[in-house]
């Protein structure tokens, strides 16, 4: 098991500030797709952003991981400043800290469930019997252990989706991103995975953010925020499950 940052119930994981992005648009036009964000994120604390297509959710998911840099503001994880890590450090910092679950799920399709959940861990340095031993309670976990020695394309997309969010919670992560975890599946499996996603962050006092269009999602999370034009609105409370 890799090591996790010190820190306690309600102690910050996550600050957005003034957090911009502008992409190159045609005619030699910018597009700003964010315009001065600021987000706050708590251990043990779940966060849903909503919002129109294309508002920018998916950008602020990877600006807040560490999957792209801001054109403007700031990010900081734990309390550091990810703008002053270069390439490699910034990679060792996110792995150790953030764990990803995406709609698609980006399994490794040459490897076994098992292996999918090892790698992550043996990146960070953990030996291999420790990653295989913590891979294997994930998957119990996440009701997976007779299919451990599966590769991708013999599980559902249910059960593909499992395994991303045992990868994702592999090295202890204090935060979990989750960008549309359920947009492929059905809607009983999507019930599943919800309900398997907030048991899951609950039990290891994990933050998370997830972005997603399903208001009954939504709805489970501690705040929700609406990404529209750029800014965020809190709408908690406005949404009906």
């Amino acid at each position: 098991m890799s090591e996790r940052p010190d820190g306690a119930a309600g102690e910050t994981v996550v600050v957005a500030r003034d957090l911009q992005r502008t992409f190159e648009g045609t005619e030699e036009r910018e597009i700003r797709v964010l315009r001065g964000l600021n987000l706050e994120l708590r251990a043990g604390e779940s966060l849903a952003i909503v919002g129109p297509s294309g508002s920018g959710k998916s950008t602020l998911l990877h600006l807040l991981g560490g999957l792209d840099r801001p054109t403007g503001g700031s990010v900081e994880l734990y309390g550091r400043p990810l703008e002053g890590l270069d390439d490699d450090e910034l990679a060792r910092h996110r792995n150790r800290i953030v764990g990803f679950v995406f709609q698609f799920h980006h399994l490794l399709r040459d490897f076994t469930a098992r292996e999918n959940v090892m790698i992550p861990q043996l990146v960070a340095g953990v030996p291999r019997d420790r990653a295989r031993g913590r891979a294997d309670e994930l998957l119990e976990q996440v009701r997976l252990s007779n299919r451990a020695g599966h590769r991708p394309n013999r599980l559902s997309g249910g059960e593909q989706q499992r395994v991303a969010v045992a990868r994702a919670l592999a090295n202890e992560p204090p935060l979990v991103l989750a960008d549309e975890p359920s947009g492929n599946l059905d809607f009983e499996a999507s019930a599943r995975l919800h309900d398997m996603l907030f048991e899951l962050v609950d039990r290891h006092e994990t933050a998370m953010v997830v972005v997603t269009h399903n208001q009954t999602l939504a709805s489970r999370a501690d705040r929700i925020l609406e990404l529209d034009e750029g800014t965020l609105r809190d709408v908690t409370g406005e949404l009906e499950a």
